[in-house]
């Protein structure tokens, strides 16, 4: 199968006898509030494992890595290009926790392109599951690394904005950056 981006999940195997892993991690400021991210080295490469959101739970797992501002500078970089809107697709490896069910359907969200939306339904259909659409929106909502592998852009199959675990509202923006949606304006009929 192929992306519509460089993302790529892959399995995590240990081999007891490598060294341990060494887990870093950093805060990154957006427009829509501080995301959490965790990652790991893997050779020279960069892994990113975890980004949460301002509105997200914390994952107590990741609580006691050092948050330094010179981790994940790849990470770092392609984040904030995103929201700059000078960037549409990821290239970071990705590896998030979770059932092979879970990993079908990320893998599935990083293939809906920047600047589009499907509905659960439509994941389900794409994966060969039809009938599985709420266990895609439980699977949608367990995902470990939001924005990057793009569950923000599977909405209702009648247009609305569903669950997202950074809010509603961060969900809105993100889409509106994508230009997925209308920027949301004030009243513009002020009666005067």
């Amino acid at each position: 199968m192929g992306f519509v981006n460089a993302v790529t999940l892959q399995t995590l195997e240990i081999d007891p006898w490598k060294e341990p892993l060494m887990y870093e991690a950093t805060n990154i400021k957006t427009p829509i509030g501080t995301l959490d991210v965790v990652g790991r080295r893997d050779g020279g490469r960069e892994v990113v494992i975890h980004i949460r959101l301002p509105q997200g739970s914390a994952a107590r797992r990741w609580a006691d890595v050092e948050r330094r501002d010179d981790a994940l500078p790849a990470t770092r970089r392609q984040i904030e290009e995103y929201f700059a809107g000078q960037r549409r697709d990821f290239d970071l490896e990705v590896d998030g926790e979770g059932t092979d069910f879970q990993r079908l359907v990320w893998h599935e969200l990083t293939k809906i392109p920047y600047g589009a939306t499907c509905s659960y339904g439509d994941i389900a259909q794409a994966i060969g599951r039809p009938a599985a659409v709420r266990a895609v929106g439980a699977a949608n909502g367990r995902n470990p690394i939001p924005i990057v592998v793009p569950c923000h852009r599977v909405i209702g199959a009648d247009g609305s904005l569903t669950g997202f675990g950074g809010g509603l509202e961060a969900k809105r923006r993100l889409l509106e950056l994508e230009g997925a949606l209308p920027p949301e304006q004030d009243n513009l009929w002020q009666e005067g």
